[in-house]
């Protein structure tokens, strides 16, 4: 089995990745939109500017998809860019969101590939766990819920980090897996790496409750 991946270089695409090699197949590219919409409901916007090192990192190649994130069209450089490919399924990160996986489904439909959610429906702090775990460095890179504060921009997760998560959730109500666009991440090493990205300057900004970090210096170092 060919397949590409949709790929953020947070989470829950790292997962899907993961999961995709897991299976013995054959990843042929991580595919990584770029949206015009910084509110965009379909794709990741903070943190896709190091998606380049981490492709690098993880020895597969990317390929960079620039979209207007207008609902009506932004699909379409997507479609017209696996059209191109010799796969025969694209592998995604959804989790729980209907939206995106009903639009993913329907990219798949017009290419005539096969559609993959490993995460769908999983239970969100037992895929955390096991990430972390597994060894996964997953970085904090924007937060947008009541509860947080600007100490949560750059945190690397571990388990004291996640309960803390869960501590919000019980108090705050936000989503584990922030699908609710709580929060973004960016994986900076795991099992699927090569080698190691560190982020080693940022800016940080922050407005009341929300917040995100601007990669100033990014490298790639051996593991």
């Amino acid at each position: 089995m060919r397949v590409a991946v949709m790929f953020s270089g947070g989470k829950d695409s790292n997962y899907a990745l993961f999961w995709a090699l897991n299976q013995g197949w054959e990843v042929t590219n991580l595919i990584t939109m770029y949206s015009e919409n910084k509110e965009s409901y379909m794709f990741q916007v903070h943190g896709v500017e190091i998606t380049e090192y981490q492709s690098k990192a993880i020895g597969i190649p990317q390929i960079r998809v620039k979209t207007s994130g207008l609902e009506e069209e932004e699909l379409y450089p997507l479609i017209d860019t696996l059209m191109k490919l010799d796969i025969d399924g694209l592998v995604v990160g959804a989790q729980r969101s209907e939206y995106q996986r009903r639009r993913f489904d329907f990219v798949c439909e017009e290419v005539g590939i096969r559609s993959f959610s490993p995460l769908w429906h999983k239970t969100p702090t037992k895929i955390l766990r096991e990430m972390i775990e597994q060894g996964f460095e997953i970085m904090i890179v924007a937060i947008a819920a009541y509860g947080f504060d600007s100490s949560w921009l750059g945190r690397v997760l571990d388990n004291n980090s996640l309960q803390k998560l869960c501590e919000l959730r019980d108090r705050y109500g936000i989503n584990i897996d922030g699908e609710g666009g709580e929060f973004e991440t960016a994986v900076l090493y795991g099992p699927t790496y090569k080698k190691r990205v560190v982020i080693s300057d940022y800016d940080v900004v922050w407005r009341m409750h929300s917040g995100y970090i601007i990669p100033k210096k990014v490298d790639i170092v051996d593991a």
